[in-house]
This record gives structure tokens, sequence and C-alpha cells, in this order.
């Protein structure tokens, strides 16, 4: 009797210790990256290959800057229209690294919560700050407006070509 106790113990215990793995958090931002050095190469790239730059600033720490990463990654929609008229940059704002010189660069954009983006033109210029509390859907995203937001501020759409 004592060994079924004691099985049934151990599986409980496995069990805890497996949801307590799933219930921690993604780690999608690295803190010990250099913004400003990944904005400044981001923007020389966008450059040369007729792009905007696109940044989603957040942390590890934060539900929904994860969320919407995750969302935007698995959708294959979104994904392509970022890839195709963005670069895509993840700037860490955490208790380990704040990045301040490169917030202050972007203007400040944690003003408006976390997740927050930032689209740059191709010569490093704010050229918009979306609060991402206008795309979200209930307790997630919400694909068109995510569409409508990363249409606008692409390159033709900013320069009026269709």
């Amino acid at each position: 009797m004592k060994k079924v106790f004691f099985l049934i113990f151990i599986a409980l215990c496995v069990q805890n210790l497996s949801a307590q793995e799933s219930k921690s958090p993604e780690k999608i931002y690295n803190p010990a990256l250099n913004a400003k050095n990944d904005i400044d190469l981001a923007v020389k790239k966008s450059k040369a290959e007729g792009k905007n730059v696109m940044i989603q600033i957040g942390g590890n720490w934060c539900p929904w800057c994860i969320r919407v990463h995750k969302f935007m990654d698995a959708d294959p929609e979104i994904s392509q229209a970022l890839k195709s008229n963005y670069v895509f940059v993840l700037v860490n704002y955490s208790k380990e690294n704040k990045n301040e010189e490169a917030i202050e660069q972007l203007q400040n954009p944690t003003r408006f919560g976390f997740p927050v983006f930032v689209v740059l033109n191709a010569d490093g210029k704010v050229i918009h700050i979306q609060d991402s509390g206008y795309l979200e859907d209930g307790k997630s995203y919400s694909k068109e407006k995510l569409m409508r937001f990363i249409k606008l501020w692409t390159p033709k759409a900013i320069s009026g070509e269709k």
C-alpha cells in the first residue's frame, strides 16, 4: 500500500513539474542585445532592400508581447507581409536591460505600454508609433487590424505607389 501511495505521490510531483515548465514564459527577447546596434544594422539593411524597419518593443515578462509575436509568426499572410516590407527587430525592455539609448532615439514609445511597435523609414527616421492595444481582439489580436497596420506603413503605401 505504501508503494502505491509513493508512486501516486511521484506521479503527481512529475505532473506538477511538467505543468510549471509549460507555464514558464517563452524567451523571444534577448536582454543581452544592444538595441541601438540592432536598429542601426536594420536601417542599413532596409535601405539596401528598399524596406522600412518594424520594431517590436517588449519583454519576456510581458504575456501580450509574447502573444502578438506568436500570433504574427503563426499566420503565413502576416508573416509574409512583414518579411516582404520590413526588416523586423525585437527590442528588449526589462529590468535587466531597458535599452534606454535606443528607446530615447525612438521617441520614447514605451509611453504607450507594451508591446509597442515603431516603424522607421530606410533613413532611420521614426514615421509611426503603434499602440498595440488598438490591434487587440479579446484576449488575442485581430488579423485584420494587424494586416491593415502592416500595409499602411510600407514604403509603397507611404509613397502612394500602387
